[in-house]
């Protein structure tokens, strides 16, 4: 069975985004950048919903073809390329770059998902983390702390109808005071 992760970077009041969707207080540092890239890299097969897709799949494609495209970027863009994804979206019409489109029911579909035999599963965005965690589907959850208060915007945890008791496996602090835990879910 498949083991999915919800990692994001995240506000230390615990947003995604600030309003209007605002990312610029979530620059990561060189360390930083290095271990999401490493993360994509190991990552079996990425869960995207229709507006972290569009945000990625606006920028990661042809990164790094841009002449001021550093090392790093370069290696992002081709393992996020080369990175099997599937997006969940009833409003979007075609995907590319390894990727494919579901239309239906995410929930069923990540159920199906984890059952199958694969490497680890990432889920991003708010909207499809929210509905796999409420339906227990995560089984690992990564936040990159930064050290900033946003007062408002994307949360990342959603409302939940009941506990969810964790355990916390890594601590690392990263440059800038960014404080990554990682917890898995106890079932």
């Amino acid at each position: 069975m498949r083991k999915l992760t919800f990692a994001m970077n995240l506000s230390l009041d615990g947003y995604i985004t600030a309003p209007g969707g605002d990312l610029g207080w979530s620059v990561p540092s060189d360390e930083l950048f290095q271990w999401w890239s490493d993360r994509v890299a190991a990552t079996g097969l990425a869960l995207y919903g229709r507006k972290l897709w569009e945000t990625m799949s606006s920028a990661w494609p042809t990164a790094d073809q841009q002449p001021d495209a550093t090392p790093a970027q370069i290696e992002f863009a081709r393992r996020w390329r080369d990175m099997p994804k599937v997006v969940f979206s009833s409003t979007t019409s075609a995907v590319d770059w390894n990727s494919r489109l579901v239309s239906g029911d995410a929930v069923t579909e990540i159920t199906r998902l984890k059952t199958e035999d694969g490497g680890p599963m990432d889920v991003g965005g708010a909207t499809l983390a929210a509905a796999a965690m409420r339906a227990g589907l995560i089984d690992e959850y990564v936040l990159a702390t930064h050290p900033v208060l946003v007062g408002g915007g994307t949360p990342f945890f959603t409302a939940l109808d009941n506990w969810v008791n964790l355990n916390l496996v890594e601590t690392r602090e990263f440059p800038d005071g960014v404080l990554l835990t990682r917890y898995v879910t106890r079932r």
